[in-house]
């Protein structure tokens, strides 16, 4: 069953998280979305929210009628009725509130979705009830890619669906900046920000040879997970032969994604070191090639520290004036580690006066 759901309706992962978090005690939500967008990490980003909640992950995809509940057979010879028992991996046996992640609802085995319509609906099964508070969502993908994902009409009444929207490469590169990821990536994906477009936006898919599309047969291709990913096969670029690291991401990324990422890893190896923008600040190497200084600053944003902020303050008055203006709006983001400590850097604020004219 296609789903009547604009994109211009789909909400980003923070949007997703609020909606939830506030909602979600109410009803259930369930969050359809292209793969590999991060459905299945809104739980870690609600158990952060909500401290006071235990998250519970049930993977539906893995789970058939009799994994639900079971008969509970008790040993008093007077009772004349059997009693029946949730699988444990439902939750129901905690003592505090829960946040019940119900993943790949829409893959589940005929006989599991009705099953688990009450819990959807009342936050119960059999005798048993979720404690008060407690928020029960439901993530599946988008019936449009093809990978069997369906819901009966009185099963998605029961449900409120939104849209997770596929990051854009503007949203994907502020969050590789915050989690570790090899600035080769979020390099790239600036020069190439067609690898996270959505298939919907693409009619033939020979358009767009990166990304994953009903119509194409590809088994690997560009998304924010198998970005992330590469991330960890980009380095390991000193232990790997050329051939093998070209033959890793291919079977990650995609052919067409390694053939453009490959040149951005040898422009990489020529980048200035932090330890020489550390020490010689004033005379340390500034790249000329525009996506190599995407990676100086990248690179910077995830490893300043408040022991070199000055010296970085030093050479990165050296760049252009764009790469500059980058990474003030990535250590100016408020989830940056040193967001507070270089507001404060005379040096720092007199830039963003001076300079303000490129934020209008």
């Amino acid at each position: 069953m296609q789903l009547d759901i604009t994109m211009s309706n789909a909400l980003n992962h923070e949007e997703i998280v609020n909606l939830i978090c506030h909602l979600g005690p109410l009803r259930t939500v369930f969050v359809e979305g292209h793969m590999g967008t991060g459905k299945t990490t809104l739980l870690k980003s609600l158990a952060k929210l909500l401290p006071d909640h235990k998250p519970v992950y049930f993977d539906c995809t893995t789970k058939d009628l009799g994994d639900i509940m079971l008969p509970k057979i008790s040993g008093d010879s007077d009772k004349e009725y059997s009693e029946f028992v949730p699988n444990e991996e439902l939750g129901f046996h905690h003592d505090q509130p829960i946040i019940l992640l119900l993943d790949e609802l829409g893959k589940a085995n005929m006989g599991v979705k009705p099953a688990l319509t009450r819990v959807i609906l009342e936050k119960a099964i059999a005798n048993k009830c979720l404690k008060d508070g407690s928020i029960v969502f439901a993530t599946s993908n988008l019936a449009e890619e093809g990978v069997g994902d369906s819901l009966d009409p009185h099963q998605w009444n029961r449900l409120t669906h939104v849209e997770l929207k596929k990051p854009t490469d503007v949203e994907w590169r502020g969050w590789a900046m915050l989690n570790d990821v090899d600035p080769v990536i979020p390099s790239f994906v600036k020069e190439f920000p067609q690898v996270l477009q959505s298939f919907q936006e693409v009619s033939n898919y020979e358009d767009n040879p990166y990304i994953f599309h009903p119509q194409a047969e590809r088994i690997s291709f560009v998304t924010p997970r198998s970005l992330e990913a590469a991330s960890d096969i980009v380095k390991l670029r000193d232990v790997l032969s050329k051939r093998e690291l070209r033959a890793a991401l291919a079977g990650t990324i995609g052919e067409a994604a390694t053939r453009d990422m490959m040149a951005f890893i040898e422009l990489a190896d020529q980048l200035p070191t932090l330890e020489s923008i550390k020490t010689s600040p004033a005379t340390a190497i500034v790249p000329t090639n525009a996506s190599a200084v995407c990676m100086v600053v990248y690179k910077a944003l995830q490893n300043i520290d408040k022991s070199w902020t000055k010296a970085w303050l030093t050479y990165f008055v050296r760049l252009p004036k764009e790469a500059q203006a980058l990474f003030v709006q990535g250590v100016t983001h408020k989830s940056h580690p040193q967001r507070a400590h270089m507001v404060l850097i005379k040096e720092f604020t007199e830039w963003c006066r001076e300079n303000n004219y490129l934020y209008q």
